[in-house]
């Protein structure tokens, strides 16, 4: 794709608005491991939260490749799917295991919609495309984790 300042921009504000759903998640799992008695979710949860922030500098790295800073990114119009990690958090006063759970499948959910989303618009380059959908993998392979431990 050759991109001019429009399509340059597209791509950017689709990547930024990956950023924002994986600093949602890097929060939202780094508050679970806070709220889980269970110290090998505690283990997972926290393995995950760093897990999307390498995702982050990845994608910030996709970022400075066109030409733009990321001081400032990870502010996209999420609307709802921002709120959904916020939403989590509210879930967890209580200390349930399984409503932490739960409200981490809602989270994760909230991103793979996002990334299928952020595929689906056809704005990203070959190198771009390959990186957010290995991670869409990830994630999506997480989701089976985290439902499996809802099952145990």
């Amino acid at each position: 794709m050759i991109h001019t300042d429009e399509t340059t921009k597209e791509a950017v504000s689709t990547l930024e608005g990956l950023i924002s759903i994986l600093e949602d998640g890097k929060l939202g799992y780094t508050n679970a491991a806070e709220h889980v008695d269970s110290p090998a979710i505690k283990t997972d949860f926290l393995d995950y939260a760093r897990e999307r922030a390498l995702f982050i500098v990845e994608i910030q790295d996709e970022i400075n490749k066109l030409g733009k800073s990321t001081d400032t990114s990870g502010g996209g119009p999420l609307g709802a799917l921002h709120r959904t990690w916020i939403d989590i958090k509210s879930s967890f006063t209580g200390g349930d295991t399984e409503a932490i759970i739960n409200a981490c499948i809602t989270g994760e959910e909230a991103a793979i919609e996002k990334y299928k989303m952020a595929l689906e618009k056809n704005e990203l380059e070959a190198s771009q495309v390959a990186i957010v959908s290995k991670q869409l993998n990830i994630i999506e392979n997480t989701l089976t984790k985290i439902k499996a431990k809802k099952l145990s």
